[in-house]
């Protein structure tokens, strides 16, 4: 299955779900149809054919190839190796260790408590600004 095919798939299963979990509403049954009408449309099995063409032709298969041989070749193994050996180096374990000082210095320290009476003093001042 391509990404795209995938990522229309989430997208669909994601709007069906909203859809079901709103069943009673009048705001639902009207995307409900809505959603239908789009389906059965023209429009919508030219789509449909569009992605089964990009699917089953090709272009599709060769795509999928070259990622599968990305994925499986000596390239991907490659950048993997490249990747692990980056993630376990020195300098990102000294990066790391730094960013892990500047957020404990930001919670602790006089900067966080600084950052954070600023927000909370603009946070009240909208507050008391939004009020009649």
């Amino acid at each position: 299955m391509t990404e795209i095919e995938q990522q229309v798939r989430g997208w669909w299963a994601r709007l069906i779900a909203w859809l079901r979990g709103a069943q009673h509403g009048d705001a639902a049954g009207k995307a409900r149809g809505a959603l239908q009408d789009v389906r059965t449309s023209e429009a919508g099995r030219k789509a449909e054919a569009a992605l089964r063409d990009l699917r089953e032709g090709e272009a599709g298969r060769r795509a999928e190839a070259a990622l599968r041989d990305l994925r499986e070749g000596e390239a991907g193994r490659k950048a993997r190796e490249a990747l692990r050996d980056l993630r376990d180096s020195e300098a990102v374990g000294k990066a790391r260790d730094a960013a892990r000082d500047v957020l404990r210095d930001l919670r602790e320290g006089e900067a966080g408590r600084k950052a954070k009476a600023a927000a909370r003093d603009l946070r009240d001042s909208t507050a008391s600004r939004d009020k009649p």
